[in-house]
């Protein structure tokens, strides 16, 4: 398995919770950074929050204060805390590194998040 396994996606109503978690390999956590990408229905994929080896983040304005990505360097797993969800968060989301070069290699499947009104 060389594409990161993302889980913790589901059903949940606005104003829930959710915390999705990205298991990837060490040849891609080894690459630096890393960061949660998401595409919802008849969009393109955004970039939602990223995260340097040392763990500086950031994250786009639609989440910002709602969504906090975090790494555990040691078992090579991105987390994304999503609280306060709102149905415009409805997406497929994926992990993958930050560096344009090489995501096209290792997009996963992604995991399902579906926020109801």
């Amino acid at each position: 398995q060389v594409q990161p396994v993302e889980s913790g996606g589901g059903l949940v109503q606005a104003g829930g919770s959710l915390r999705l978690s990205c298991a990837a390999t060490r040849t891609i956590f080894s690459i630096g950074a890393m960061a949660w990408y998401r595409q919802a229905p008849g969009k393109q994929r955004e970039l939602v929050a990223p995260i340097t080896s040392g763990g500086s983040t950031n994250s786009a304005d639609s989440v910002k204060g709602r969504f906090t990505i975090s790494r555990d360097n040691a078992k090579n797993t991105v987390y994304l805390q999503m609280n306060s969800l709102k149905p415009e968060d409805t997406a497929v989301y994926y992990c993958n590194t930050l560096v344009p070069g090489l995501r096209d290699r290792y997009w996963g499947q992604g995991t399902q998040v579906t926020v109801s009104s």
